[in-house]
């Protein structure tokens, strides 16, 4: 993050104030600079990445501090793959189910007639012994066929991802902590997973599929290339 610095400016002053008041003057002086660089000591961060890009805070509805739910057991899951950031941020991710609802992530309008709306399920860990920033690498998938021609234009392919397939515009939030992790804080204005941290996060459509719409047609990806240059898509296999 950066930290914009302003140097203090001294003023010169008559020397017709008394010794206490120039005694007192002092001290404060000296307080005011010792907290300066508490501060500093708190901002810039010993581990922080050389050339690292600033860390922003999850957006509103997101998972952010305070969403984060009931603690419960570790899911069923598929097996755990592992992604690393180019800022050194380690995550793993692992596919628990999908399915459809008319409210995935709790109250919201009812799709129109005939039409649902698409959800997955997937455990998001922090891998490292330190706070990573909260993201959310995983999308969801479904085939063209099923998404309605009105909205089929905001169905989206991505690269490395089987052409039949696109993404609708999404949303994920945490739905849960896994065996009592604690919840994400927010550090310096970024929303962080303390260190070894799992939840449950859902990743729902926000624009509605077919009704016909199975747990069989839906597909969580990797495919950012914040998580895999390779421009292949990973996909991320369900119990």
């Amino acid at each position: 993050m950066a930290t914009s610095y302003r140097p203090h400016h001294s003023h010169r002053r008559k020397k017709n104030s008394n010794a206490g008041r120039l005694g007192l003057a002092g001290a404060l002086a000296g307080a005011v600079g010792i907290a300066a660089v508490a501060a500093g000591i708190v901002i810039l961060r010993p581990d922080a990445e050389p050339g690292a890009e600033p860390a922003k805070p999850a957006s509103a509805g997101q998972g952010a501090p305070g969403a984060q739910g009931p603690s419960v057991p570790a899911p069923k899951a598929g097996p755990p793959v592992g992604f690393t950031t180019p800022e050194g941020y380690g995550y793993s991710l692992a596919a628990v189910k999908a399915g459809t609802d008319g409210q995935p992530l709790g109250a919201t309008g009812a799709p129109p007639s005939g039409t649902t709306y698409a959800y997955a399920d997937y455990v998001l860990t922090n891998s490292q012994r330190r706070p990573v920033l909260l993201d959310y690498p995983a999308d969801l998938f479904l085939p063209k066929e099923r998404v309605p021609p009105s909205t089929r234009e905001r169905c989206m392919p991505q690269p490395g991802i089987p052409d039949d397939m696109c993404t609708l515009p999404n949303q994920s939030k945490i739905t849960a902590r896994v065996g009592g992790a604690k919840a994400p804080v927010d550090e310096n204005g970024s929303t962080m997973i303390p260190a070894g941290a799992s939840y449950v996060v859902r990743i729902a459509t926000e624009l509605p599929a077919d009704a016909d719409v199975s747990a069989d047609d839906l597909r969580l990806y990797v495919w950012n290339a914040r998580f895999t240059n390779d421009r292949k898509g990973i996909r991320l296999a369900f119990p």
